[in-house]
């Protein structure tokens, strides 16, 4: 047991084993003693020897009373750094009884302009696709078309590289709504990410919906899956992804207004919800 001693003097000490050299002497005879098992007689004489001395040697370090040395203790004062962070209160309105996340959304318009931009900048990526890699801007298009129209990829590789009014047709309304949808989700959820949300928008989600159609649409139609060109894919992706997410930031948030009651918002004079007139007011 470790014993703490206090001098006069006011110096702290305790007392530790003394360091010895036996135990590594025992061990180096007990390895010249095996050693000589497959060598000569002489080597296991010699390491029994050792063996013997350093036994010996222990044991008086032991007995009758363990061999001890002092260590001055030196103390410190102990410091105590305080880790803890100040987190500040969320504001809410005095019609609210609780705090309703997100406390500002986007409006409506924003997400609108945000899925235009996005399609425009998506649409310009994919033909540019179209003419470098396929010789044709139309070929994009037809293959748009073929998600919901089978026609569009019953034609052959190089007829897709031709104009069809109604693949046009079909491949504009497609891009229009789920650019429309999307920019309205980025509306929705850009201000639940207050940090880096283009990177959120323009870079995580791209990959993560990309990998989701990869997986379905090798199951669901593997033959247009083979046609489109994934790496492609994920630019305009990205490329939407940015532009949506940059033309949404620049508009400013507006208060929710979803958890005021009804009454209150329709400006109706109901109790609990409102403060109750003097009975000296007019009507």
């Amino acid at each position: 047991m470790t014993q703490v001693t206090k001098h006069t003097d006011s110096r702290l000490t305790v007392a530790l084993p003394a360091p010895s050299v036996w135990p590594v002497t025992l061990a180096f005879g007990v390895s010249l003693t095996a050693t000589g098992l497959v060598t000569s007689l002489a080597i296991s004489s010699l390491g029994i020897l050792i063996f013997a001395i350093a036994t010996i040697g222990w044991f008086r370090d032991v007995f009758p009373r363990e061999r001890e040395e002092e260590i001055l203790v030196e103390v410190r004062p102990a410091e105590v750094q305080d880790r803890k962070r100040i987190v500040d209160r969320l504001e809410i309105a005095p019609e609210l009884a609780r705090a309703v996340l997100p406390l500002e959304i986007y409006p409506v318009s924003s997400g609108v302009r945000g899925g235009l931009a996005g399609s425009i900048a998506m649409a310009v990526l994919a033909c540019t696709y179209g003419v470098i890699r396929q010789g044709s801007v139309w070929y994009p298009v037809n293959l748009l078309a073929a998600t919901v129209y089978g026609e569009s990829l019953r034609l052959a590789t190089l007829s897709l590289r031709e104009f069809y009014l109604t693949s046009f047709l079909i491949a504009i309304g497609i891009h229009l709504v789920m650019s429309l949808l999307v920019g309205l989700l980025y509306g929705a959820m850009l201000p639940m990410f207050p940090r880096r949300p283009i990177v959120l928008g323009g870079l995580v989600a791209p990959v993560l919906w990309t990998g989701l159609i990869h997986s379905v649409l090798a199951l669901i139609n593997p033959l247009l899956s083979q046609q489109i060109d994934w790496m492609w894919f994920i630019a305009s992706q990205i490329a939407f992804g940015i532009a949506a997410g940059v033309v949404v930031l620049r508009h400013s948030t507006i208060r929710i207004k979803q958890p005021i009651p009804l009454a209150l918002r329709a400006g109706v004079e109901a109790p609990g919800y409102v403060s109750q007139r003097a009975s000296g007011d007019k009507e």
